[in-house]
């Protein structure tokens, strides 16, 4: 294809993007595309880095160049080592940041040694080499990162303290009785859990983090701290070049921004309202934007450098299936003597009038509850057994009326197929 396309971003989106299109790819890290949903298991050791790397793309990589500034009238990305690369379609792929909270003793783009987020290779690589089996760590956040970095810091035998400042781990997927059994499965790994817990300060000495100041006044010892309080979109760029940008880089159905030569994708882009932090929607956008610009590069325009004139029907080219937002199931393997699996989806909590439907087997560990909306599938929660799982998340996926039978079979290993 002729027309140039530059990516902005070697992260899940843009690595599927150049795995589909020959792109000139632009990653600000200097290792090959990876799979970031794997870094838990580098952590814990049970992966090397090298075998988390993703499918090589069509062309190769420009590692280690960060874009700095996009010029829209020349239609030129400038990069921090000196380079410009030009492009007639530029897709943004630059992904997100850790959160870094307002804590005493955190200032700056530095953190204190021992200090570290859970978001990139690096970060995991540098808390591999600080972890030793009695080592303190404290892990601030029990989201999904944060259970999932306790887990491997665990698995390094370290001494782990997990701490959230909801009211319960997974708050935003789990319920109360699912997110129960994780907090009991936690504690079975030698975490130490607290929950509806603030952290206010750090301390240091000598530069290095000795301790995680609580707002009650408590303090827990630390020779490790893991960041893990979210992510926020990685906008900088976008909005520097101005576009239009609000949590995330606004796009539309072609997954184009305010500017008609530049689109984004991943978990620096707001499609509808919505931006999804999430491997699988970024999968998704980035094979819905591949057939966008096929097609635009098969139209009469490409790689001419202008904008696309009106087509006659007879040169129209390809159709292509616009992205119209994605259903993201959210699962999770937590190792120990006996792993735990987990998925949740859609709404777990029921509102008024909502059928429900639970199963709970203390004995074997394992929760399933889906949620019913007149005819339709809304949500669902399983842990310790995912047999049917596949056949829920094809009913929510595809949202159609639910069979006429007992709300039952649900639940049952074949997911009533």
């Amino acid at each position: 294809m002729s027309t140039r396309i530059v990516v902005v971003g070697g992260g899940t989106a843009g690595a599927r993007l150049a795995q589909r299109l020959p792109v000139t790819l632009l990653g600000e890290e200097p290792h090959a595309p990876y799979n970031r949903v794997l870094l838990a298991d580098v952590l814990a050791g049970r992966y090397a880095p090298e075998v988390i790397a993703l499918p090589a793309p069509l062309e190769p990589v420009r590692r280690g160049v960060r874009a700095v500034r996009i010029d829209r009238a020349a239609r030129v990305v400038h990069c921090e080592d000196g380079t410009a690369v030009g492009y007639d379609r530029l897709v943004l792929a630059t992904g997100s940041n850790p959160v870094l909270p307002p804590l005493r003793g955190l200032r700056g783009a530095r953190l204190p040694s021992g200090v570290h987020p859970f978001r990139t290779l690096d970060d995991c690589l540098e808390l591999r080499a600080l972890v030793r089996p009695g080592v303190r760590a404290v892990v601030v956040g029990g989201g999904l990162l944060g259970v999932s970095a306790a887990r491997a810091l665990a698995a390094l035998g370290a001494e782990v303290v997990l701490t959230q400042q909801g009211e319960r781990l997974m708050e935003r997927q789990l319920d109360e009785q699912a997110s129960a059994l994780l907090r009991a499965h936690m504690e079975s790994l030698g975490v130490e859990v607290h929950t509806e817990c603030r952290v206010s300060g750090l301390r240091q000495e000598g530069g290095a983090v000795t301790a995680v100041e609580l707002a009650d006044g408590f303090v827990l010892d630390a020779g490790v701290v893991v960041l893990a309080c979210g992510v926020r979109p990685r906008t900088g760029l976008a909005r520097d070049a101005g576009l239009a940008v609000r949590t995330g880089v606004v796009v539309d159905d072609e997954l184009r921004t305010s500017d008609p030569f530049i689109h984004a994708i991943g978990d620096c882009a707001e499609h509808d309202g919505r931006v999804y932090g999430l491997a699988g929607p970024a999968l998704e956008q980035a094979d819905a934007l591949a057939g966008v610009l096929l097609a635009t590069a098969t139209g009469p325009t490409a790689g001419t450098g202008t904008a696309p004139a009106a087509r006659p029907p007879e040169a129209a080219p390809a159709p292509f299936a616009p992205y119209t937002g994605t259903r993201a199931l959210t699962r999770l393997t937590l190792g120990g003597a006996e792993a735990l699996d987990l998925a949740a989806f859609g709404e777990a909590t029921p509102l008024p009038g909502d059928d429900v439907v639970q199963l709970t087997d203390a004995t074997r560990r394992a929760y399933r509850k889906v949620v019913v909306r007149g005819d339709r599938l809304v949500g669902g929660v399983l842990l310790g057994d995912l047999a049917a799982v596949g056949a829920l998340a094809r009913a929510w996926e595809g949202d159609e009326a639910l069979p006429p039978a007992p709300l039952l079979h649900l639940l049952t290993h074949d997911g009533g197929s």
